[in-house]
């Protein structure tokens, strides 16, 4: 079997900031329990790592004690959840992407101006959460084209005409760049006038996805290794289906069955932003044991994005 060994791949810049700053923080806090709202990132791996050092994930700031140190995932937060933090005395260690906290932004600034906005995404998502929580009642989440052209009869929270407002699309940064367009597409036919920030979804997460269609191409099947609840991990997933090629998403090598690759040549494999690099090799040295394997690594694009950390944390 010969494996096309996808690069780019794994950690984004935004992860890799997160990971450091929590691995400081244990380092610093080595005598207080560490908190942090809900996954660090999305990948059990990386999550299982702390919390064996002791970090300890919570869904609710009510599991935290007052004055403990609380850490927030690089998806981001909403406004209410800061306010209770401080209400609570916590020490706050944000960790949120750079470029997640670039739309958290953007919310306020055309919320300021009087926009209404629409926001492409998966409800429920924690970061499609903290940036709804910016402004809830000046925002319309959704995430197919149907909803799209839905929002032509229906009216805001506030029971106004979409047709009758200021109109700005911001989105989830982890989506399908082919989808989305399809999206952004629909809203421009129905809403001339709406506004779209040319920068949206990551660029670890466009670089990945279009390593992955121009090598699906050229492959039998695809390996992406991700977490279930890892929306980048998924989309790749279903970018190389669309190729017209097997995907299987794994969250690390207990999951690989042999039977899977028989009859098949040229195996793609991949990971998500949120996959650990030490996971792609496991699952690489996985397959050489029970195959005779080639590995060709092909760089697609070079990423050099480097997010510097928080000044109090160099």
């Amino acid at each position: 079997m010969h494996i096309l060994l996808v690069n780019p791949r794994g950690f984004c810049a935004g992860v890799n900031r997160a990971v450091q700053i929590l691995e400081l923080a244990v380092a610093r806090y080595s005598d207080k329990t560490i908190f942090a709202y809900h996954e660090i990132v999305h990948n059990s791996y990386v999550v299982n790592h702390f919390a064996t050092q002791g970090v300890r994930f919570v869904f609710s700031l009510n599991d935290v004690p007052n004055h403990s140190v609380i850490m927030f995932s690089a998806h981001g937060v909403s406004p209410q959840i800061f306010d209770e933090a401080v209400k609570k005395s916590l020490k706050v260690i944000d960790a949120t992407c750079p470029l997640v906290s670039r739309v958290h932004q953007a919310v306020k600034n055309y919320v300021e101006k009087g926009y209404h906005l629409i926001y492409i995404g998966h409800a429920g998502h924690d970061e499609v959460v903290g940036t709804v929580g910016e402004a809830p009642q000046k925002i319309t989440v959704i995430s197919s084209e149907q909803e799209a052209r839905n929002l032509k009869y229906q009216r805001t929270p506030n029971n106004l005409s979409y047709k009758d407002l200021q109109l700005a699309c911001l989105m989830q940064t982890t989506l399908s760049i082919t989808q989305t367009q399809q999206i952004v597409n629909i809203l421009r036919e129905q809403f001339p006038n709406i506004e779209i920030p040319e920068r949206n979804i990551c660029y670890a997460t466009k670089n990945r996805q279009e390593a992955v269609q121009i090598l699906a191409k050229k492959s039998d099947m695809a390996l992406v290794i991700g977490s279930a609840n890892s929306s980048n991990s998924r989309r790749l997933c279903e970018i190389a289906e669309q190729q017209g090629i097997v995907s299987r998403l794994i969250d690390g090598v207990d999951e690989i069955d042999p039977h899977w690759f028989s009859g098949k040549e040229t195996l793609l494999i991949t990971a998500g932003a949120s996959a650990p690099e030490y996971v792609v090799q496991s699952c690489l040295a996985h397959l050489c044991s029970m195959f005779e394997v080639s590995v060709e690594e092909i760089v697609v694009c070079e990423e050099n994005v480097v997010f510097p950390l928080p000044n109090d944390w160099i």
